[in-house]
C-alpha cells in the first residue's frame, strides 16, 4: 500500500462543486467511483480545498492510499480512462506515507477570466465573466497593490469553520490586460470563502466608477461593508497549489 498523489483539472461547469454530496454530481465523487474500479477500498479521498459549484481548476491536487503494482504512468493512464471527459489526471506521483494536500500547502494561485464586450459571446462565457461597461484600465491595476501582505480580509469572505479567523496572507495579485480580455493572478496562503470572486466583482465596480477606488484599501483597514455582489464561478480556475520541498512530492504548475 502507498500513497499517491494525482494532480488534476476539471471544468467545473457540469459540477455541483468539488466536495462530495449525497445526491449530487462532484469531481470528488466522480474522482472516487473512478478508483474504486481499480481497487480503491478507501473512505475519502484527500483533497487540497474545495471549489464552488462552476468553478474550475487546472492544478487541483488529492491523495489516497492505493495497492498499485504498475508504474505510475500506467495508474495515470488507466484512471483517466474511467473518468468522464470533463475531469482528467495530469499526473500520478508517489509521496510521504503522511503527506496531507490540505495541510501541507503553502500557498494556493487562482487566475479570474473576464472580457469586455456589449453582446454576450457564448464560446467565451463558459470560461469567463462578461463585463459591460467598458472597464477603466488604469483604476483596475491599481487596487491589487493594497491586497499584498498579512490582513483582515472579513469584508470579502467568511472563513470555512464558524468562527475561524479572517486573517489571510496575499504573496501576489494583479491584472494583465489580453485584447478585450483581462485575467487576475492571486496567490495566498489560503483564501476565505468565495475570497477570489468577491474581490473581483469589487475591483470591477471600481474599474467602472460604481465603486470609490481607494473603497477596497480602506475596507481591509476598517471591515467596513461594501456594495453586495460576487463576480460569476464561471470565470474562476484554481491554477495551482504549492508545497514545501519534499521528497517525492511533485509540485503542480
Amino acid at each position: 500500500m502507498a500513497r499517491y498523489q494525482v494532480i488534476f483539472a476539471y471544468d467545473g461547469t457540469c459540477f455541483k462543486g468539488s466536495q462530495r454530496q449525497a445526491k449530487s454530481r462532484t469531481v470528488q465523487a466522480e474522482l472516487e467511483r473512478a478508483l474504486r474500479r481499480l481497487g480503491w477500498s478507501g473512505q475519502s479521498i484527500l483533497m487540497a480545498g474545495r471549489t464552488d459549484k462552476g468553478v474550475h481548476a487546472s492544478g487541483q491536487v488529492a491523495a489516497f492510499d492505493l495497492d498499485w503494482r504498475d508504474t505510475s504512468e500506467a495508474f495515470c493512464h488507466a484512471l483517466n480512462s474511467h473518468l468522464s471527459s470533463d475531469i482528467a489526471i495530469r499526473s500520478v506521483t508517489n509521496v510521504p506515507a503522511d503527506f496531507h494536500p490540505r495541510f501541507d500547502a503553502t500557498s494556493r494561485r487562482y487566475r479570474y477570466r473576464l472580457f469586455c464586450q456589449p453582446v454576450r459571446d457564448p464560446l467565451r462565457e463558459r470560461f469567463a465573466w462578461r463585463v459591460w461597461p467598458l472597464l477603466d484600465g488604469d483604476i483596475l491595476i491599481s487596487p491589487p497593490q493594497a491586497l499584498l501582505g498579512t490582513h483582515d480580509f472579513a469584508a470579502f469572505g467568511s472563513p470555512p469553520r464558524r468562527g475561524g479567523s479572517t486573517q489571510r496572507t496575499i504573496m501576489q495579485a494583479f491584472w494583465q490586460a489580453q485584447g478585450d480580455e483581462w485575467l487576475f493572478e492571486v496567490q495566498a496562503d489560503a483564501f476565505l470563502y468565495r475570497m477570489v470572486r468577491r474581490l473581483v466583482y469589487l475591483q470591477v465596480a471600481a474599474g467602472q466608477g460604481r465603486l470609490p477606488v481607494d473603497a477596497i484599501a480602506k475596507a481591509l483597514v476598517s471591515r467596513i461593508d461594501l456594495s453586495a455582489g460576487i463576480a460569476p464561478a464561471s470565470g474562476l480556475t484554481l491554477m495551482e497549489v504549492t508545497y514545501p520541498h519534499i521528497a517525492g512530492l511533485e509540485q503542480p504548475g
